[in-house]
């Protein structure tokens, strides 16, 4: 009582192949073989070091035309 033989496993396996049939139960494996290849591509993408950061863009160029910095006439200062 209470122990799980090799037989209580057959028992269940042959009322599943009844309830489902074999071709669920192979195609129902087959998807979970997909997923667990999925998640390993996943946790294998995530252990790859991110790329290199990229240069800060020239503040001088916007929108891929560059602006050239004119300097600015200095104002004359006059003594009242």
């Amino acid at each position: 009582m209470g122990g799980v033989s090799i037989w209580h496993w057959i028992v269940v396996g042959v009322i599943v192949m009844l309830l489902f049939g074999r071709g669920k139960v192979s195609e129902l494996m087959g998807d979970v073989a997909k997923g667990i290849k999925s998640f390993k591509k996943g946790m294998a993408e995530d252990e790859t070091p991110p790329p290199a950061a990229q240069q800060p863009a020239d503040p001088k160029v916007i929108d891929g035309a560059a602006q050239t910095a004119q300097p600015q006439p200095a104002k004359a200062e006059t003594k009242a």
